[in-house]
């Protein structure tokens, strides 16, 4: 009796595998709240302010992604930001002026710029899903615009198990 020999179809295939975790940024994420240095909650005093940015140790946030935002309804000038801004800078990752949510925006607009999209010229490709790190929905739907431009196909999911989402039309 001759033995059955498994054949793997998903590695024979001609899918590629897009995986949106190997662009998501490792480094810390940190939101600096404004609020925390209000006087009375409400107000910004510009001499405490530019003291508190001088002599502050940002050494600590050395690779870590930062969102500047105030959270509480104050009136903020523009250079306070500017000013905080400078002095995180040339320790982190990244500083945005913004939400968690818009940080993670950024990182994946960043690593998205430096990739090679004409790579996946009439690829058949699977942007994974179900992952271990938090990709943001936005990161999804850029990869799949970018992608539409290139790709033959466009499928979510596993290799194994997929969702279509784009077929080039066939030219006559």
């Amino acid at each position: 009796m001759e033995e059955e020999r498994i054949i793997n179809r998903v590695a024979n295939s001609p899918l590629v595998l897009f995986d949106l975790e190997a662009y998501y940024h490792p480094g810390r994420r940190i939101v600096f709240d404004l609020k925390n240095y209000l006087f009375q909650g409400q107000i910004l005093r510009e001499k405490d302010f530019r003291a508190f940015v001088k002599s502050n140790d940002w050494t600590e946030l050395q690779g870590a992604n930062v969102a500047v935002i105030c959270s509480v309804d104050a009136i903020v000038p523009t250079w306070a930001y500017m000013l905080l801004v400078s002095a995180i800078s040339p320790h982190a990752n990244a500083v945005i002026f913004g939400t968690p949510d818009e940080l993670e925006q950024v990182l994946y607009q960043r690593a998205f710029e430096n990739i090679h999209w004409a790579s996946y010229q009439d690829a058949k490709v699977v942007i994974k899903g179900c992952g271990k790190l938090p990709v943001p929905t936005f990161a999804y739907v850029e990869a799949t615009q970018r992608l539409l431009k290139h790709a033959s196909s466009i499928m979510y999911g596993e290799p194994c198990s997929t969702v279509p989402i784009y077929k080039k039309p066939k030219q006559i």
